[in-house]
């Protein structure tokens, strides 16, 4: 360690020697140098602790390398939004892609997906088109729970029948999808379970009461996989990722879209997004993704002290507040 820490300051000497004089001066200060030093350890724990956070997500097993000829991935939503664009992503790759929705493509599939209409919230019909997806293709060894909707209205305002379909969608889908594909990649330890969430599953919003729930419960139920998995059926090699996407540009959130010069927060195209997804399937690793990474701290909210808490619920609702008033004005 002394030889390295030798080397390492002879080294800065040689490169400071390069530097301007005005500079050398200004990086000799002490003050100066315990600041690079703060920072220097403060990258380093970074550092360490997204390895820490890495290996334990993976339970301290390596990844094998990608071979899509291995792979059958199985996509629900993918006919529109986010999940179409994570269908074309991957199809660009060569991996074989199922695609599961409600409704039909209105547009040319990739040779190397294929379409089957189904309710993912039945339990029957999730079974009846499992059966032709195994007889036809084999067992899926990625699952991604794409599928979603999203309804406005208060609590008090919204229909009961949108609000259980919100979390049918949501949340209680994920739990069919998983109880008829999971067994599989448990039996080969291999495989990837990937939640799509929200960063509602974080901050919760007036007028998203239901939405919030049900992302919320993703999370939940992306959390409890996992230790079920690892205490329960000793599969490690089976990963497991939860996707945490702010504002998208789909039909979901027309009200902000038509809108957007009153709202001032940032809303993502489905290319960044879907990129995203696809980048954290093709790593074959386990993980929590943000998005945009830029608003990461929104996972600590709950930590905060509850007054800190309600303020950044308060100013987020503030946002939607102030679209629902331009939206009576404008006699919407």
């Amino acid at each position: 360690m002394a030889a390295y820490l030798d080397l390492l300051q002879q080294y800065s000497q040689t490169a400071l020697a390069h530097v301007p004089e005005p500079a050398q001066a200004y990086l000799r200060n002490p003050l100066t140098q315990k600041a690079l030093g703060v920072v220097l350890a403060l990258g380093l724990l970074r550092s360490i602790n997204k390895s820490l956070s890495q290996w334990t997500l993976n339970n301290w097993t390596s990844s094998p390398r990608w071979n899509p000829s291995r792979e059958l991935i199985l996509l629900t939503g993918g006919c529109s939004g986010i999940g179409k664009q994570v269908m074309e992503d991957l199809s660009k790759t060569g991996v074989r892609v199922i695609i599961l929705d409600i409704t039909s493509p209105t547009f040319t599939l990739p040779t190397n997906v294929t379409f089957y209409k189904a309710d993912i919230t039945s339990s029957a019909n999730i079974a009846e088109v499992a059966k032709t997806i195994r007889d036809k293709h084999g067992d899926p060894t990625v699952l991604v729970n794409n599928a979603g909707v999203g309804h406005d209205g208060t609590i008090l305002d919204e229909p009961e029948s949108k609000i259980r379909q919100t979390f049918e969608v949501n949340t209680i889908s994920h739990f069919l999808m998983v109880k008829e594909f999971l067994p599989a990649m448990i039996r080969e330890n291999h495989g990837h379970v990937v939640t799509i969430a929200s960063m509602a599953s974080f901050v919760a919003l007036g007028e998203m009461a239901d939405y919030c729930c049900s992302k919320a419960s993703a999370l939940a139920f992306h959390e409890s996989l996992r230790q079920e998995l690892k205490s329960w059926y000793n599969a490690p090699g089976v990963r497991t990722s939860v996707v945490h996407p702010m504002w998208v540009r789909t039909p979901m959130i027309k009200l902000l879209t038509d809108h957007e010069s009153h709202f001032r927060q940032p809303i993502m195209t489905v290319e960044f997004v879907a990129g995203a997804i696809v980048k954290q399937i093709l790593s074959q690793n386990s993980g929590q993704v943000i998005l945009p990474p830029s608003q990461s701290a929104a996972s600590l909210v709950r930590a905060m002290p509850t007054w800190m808490q309600e303020g950044v619920r308060s100013i987020a609702s503030g946002s939607l507040r102030k679209l629902r008033e331009v939206q009576k004005k404008e006699g919407l």
